[in-house]
């Protein structure tokens, strides 16, 4: 929607005007006070429903950056929180004078705490536990009060670090348990030994929790501070940091300038754990996973930077670089030696970003399936790689060999770009309009297909699930709404009906003294449905409704905080599609057949049993009654392997192009087999096939006779 951002820059322009900014403002080095004066000023000007900053307003941000900060409860005590509520309800006077003194006091004192948290669990750990003792942990941290003193803040971390231990100490006993039953000759080792290892995996766990909390810097923290007021708005509206601007904009975008490689910071080390195939370092075959990055030395400098111990932001930093240049690396492999390797930075394409296509035949008939994992786009260059772009390609291919129904899979889907939306749905229909969108700025606008033309006109089913959301609901819904393709999945999808722009703060500044000051993602538009209902908090129903794992689940748009209210508008003029003759009927038997299912009342057994276990919150801390547990969870969880054993007598083939890559990219053969072999074994994919073979189509010549294909 680059039309409104545009729009959105030239009204927030001309209102400058009257705003409260200065030179001296820009100028103060005080960059957080900047910050947070600029981001308030756009949410309040740019924002689609922008919300009064009042004392109401301060309460909700201060309970929920309090959370964020301390979820468990195993930091801040009740004097401290006590010192803190002075400002319950001044965060608004805060914002609204460019202060910071709340985020000052609580940012100070958390760093006190957690440094003394680190000296109280090492202590803690030192003892071995008493796995006899009849004691349970309650895991709803939301039912806690703080802590009054360090005796109860010791017995707090005493059993949380308990509940991690004994855990440990279960899985090494199953581990050993099994290590004798394939050699009796295996030496056992006692519960004294296994429960100081167990206490030792629970130790290294905490110092790599603590090593990634001491590489946060003050900023880190006041992004969090900053999008507790932020989301206030709405749960999509969203503060980004410089570098997570960098990584939103990979997400969006499937691509990266760099070496193509995934890092992890392990205890000071850097180390490689993924080598991204088709990349820079993939191609050169000289870095592999386990190397450890020691050293890093650019082109245009004499000496190279040691990046042990240095945060692992920072050592991305020095990594990644555009296009051509080129980065030495001074290597510690896997088997010890030391190495320095050259490698040319490129553009790296994350192949999981991208659509991905295969066929499948059933009864002498071929059927073409497209996962969609999210409307990609550069946001830079829309006419570069884009789902939309992609997905026709492989419509392209598919009918090249033969397709005769399409299966579009939109489940995790959570969206994208708007604009790939339309050029999608105006593959599947003749022109007319996909969506409604309403903004504060601009009113009501019809987005529409303008091209008569029709690149896949037949049976066409889309799969959703709760977790398909914005991009993906829009499509699906629009293709309900035409009656042109059949929905299956969940009872209803996640239910974003809002659209976001992302606005470069830098803009903003002149004379900008203050560095990088990110980016602010902001909800501008709601969007509707051509019928003029909007998918907000309601989502897309499906024409054929399954369960799956989440059905039981509280994750979609109306269990966020703040989500924005449904409502709908006028419809567009539009025309349902006439091109199946037994819509209904395929329905019906869609729904009979899922009904007949047994599998079918298995995963609802099984959603049902998930929500139960995510319910319960109380866990015994005594081993016998926690071996128990575990056992009883475990059998109940054996009853519904038989859905993951499920096999379909589908089998999913590459296209040809893909398998020709194949010979030189073996990682993508592997994905791809991997692929493959769970459509095989994915009953929702089975039914769409199902319902392909049923779909008739009407082809009306134009002497006016139909043709029935099928």
């Amino acid at each position: 929607m680059r039309r409104n951002y545009k729009l959105l820059v030239l009204v927030l322009l001309f209102a400058a005007a009257s705003c409260s900014f200065t030179t001296k403002t820009f100028n103060d080095p005080n960059k957080d006070k900047t910050l947070i004066e600029l981001i308030t000023y756009v949410l309040q000007n740019g924002h689609y429903d922008a919300k009064e900053v009042n004392d109401s307003f301060s309460a909700e941000v201060y309970k929920d950056y309090l959370e964020a900060l301390d979820p468990l409860k195993r930091y801040f005590y009740a004097s401290d929180i006590e010192e803190f509520k002075q400002y319950e309800t001044l965060i608004d006077d805060e914002i609204k004078n460019s202060e910071i003194n709340f985020f000052d006091l609580t940012h100070t004192r958390l760093v006190q705490r957690m440094k003394e948290a680190e000296g109280m669990y090492h202590e803690i750990l030192e003892t071995p536990f008493d796995f006899s003792k009849k004691e349970v942990l309650d895991t709803d941290y939301s039912k806690r009060g703080y802590v009054n003193n360090e005796k109860e803040m010791r017995e707090r971390w005493r059993k949380q670090l308990k509940f991690s231990a004994v855990s440990n100490f279960y899985d090494k006993k199953k581990e050993q348990e099994q290590e004798v039953k394939n050699n009796p000759e295996h030496k056992i080792k006692s519960d004294t030994e296994l429960e100081k290892e167990a206490r030792e995996l629970t130790l290294n766990s905490l110092e790599e929790y603590f090593d990634f909390s001491n590489d946060l810097e003050r900023k880190d923290w006041f992004s969090v501070y900053v999008n507790a007021i932020v989301e206030e708005f709405d749960p999509h509206t969203f503060y980004f940091a410089p570098q997570d601007k960098d990584r939103f904009d990979m997400a969006m975008s499937g691509k990266l300038e760099g070496i193509g490689a995934r890092l992890q910071k392990k205890n000071d080390n850097v180390k490689i754990v993924e080598v991204i195939s088709g990349g820079p370092a993939w191609r050169g075959e000289e870095v592999e996973v386990g190397d450890e990055i020691i050293k890093v030395k650019q082109e245009d400098e004499k000496e190279a930077v040691s990046v042990v111990g240095m945060r692992l932001d920072d050592a991305v930093n020095l990594i990644k670089g555009p296009k051509g240049s080129k980065v030495t690396l001074t290597l510690k492999k896997v088997d010890g030696t030391i190495k320095d390797v050259k490698i040319t930075r490129d553009i790296v394409e994350i192949e999981e970003t991208y659509a991905k296509a295969a066929m499948v035949e059933k009864n002498n008939r071929m059927y073409g399936v497209i996962n969609l994992p999210k409307f990609y786009f550069d946001m830079d260059n829309y006419s570069e790689r884009n789902a939309a772009s992609d997905v026709k390609k492989e419509i392209i291919r598919l009918k090249k060999e033969g397709m005769d129904g399409l299966v579009l899979d939109l489940r995790n889907n959570g969206g994208g770009s708007l604009k790939t939306v339309v050029d999608i749905a105006g593959l599947f229909i003749k022109e007319g309009p996909i969506v409604q969108v309403k903004s504060k700025l601009d009113g009501q606008e019809v987005l529409k297909d303008n091209d008569p033309s029709i690149l896949w006109d037949g049976p066409l089913v889309i799969l959703v699930n709760e977790l398909s959301a914005s991009a993906s609901e829009i499509l699906a819904a629009a293709m309900q709404d035409y009656k042109r393709a059949i929905v299956i999945g969940s009872k209803q999808t996640y239910g974003k009906g809002t659209v976001q722009n992302v606005l470069d703060l830098n803009r903003w500044v002149r004379n900008n003294d203050l560095g990088d000051l990110g980016a602010l993602k902001i909800t501008t538009q709601k969007f509707y449905r051509v019928n003029g209902g909007s998918t907000q908090l309601e989502g897309v129903k499906s024409d054929v409704v399954v369960p799956d794992r989440y059905s039981f689940i509280d994750i979609g748009e109306k269990d966020q905080e703040n989500p924005l209210p449904w409502d709908q508008i006028e419809p567009a003029s539009y025309k349902i599609w006439e091109g199946y003759i037994d819509f209904e009927e395929t329905l019906e038997n869609s729904k009979v057949r899922m009904a007949q299912n047994s599998n079918i009342e298995l995963i609802r057994e099984n959603a049902e049993w998930i929500r139960d276990q995510r319910n319960n919150t109380l866990f015994p801390l005594n081993y016998e009654d926690y071996s128990k547990e575990m056992e009883l969870n475990e059998e109940q969880a054996k009853k519904f392997d038989q859905i993951s054993e499920y096999q379909s007598n589908l089998t999913y083939n590459s296209l040809p192009y893909e398998k020709e890559l194949f010979s030189v990219d073996t990682t993508l053969a592997e994905k791809r087999e991997r692929w493959h072999k769970s459509l095989s074994s994915d009953l929702y994919m089975e039914e769409a096939v199902n319902v392909l073979e049923d779909l008739k189509m009407n082809n009306i010549k134009k002497s006016g006779v139909a043709n029935i294909k099928n």
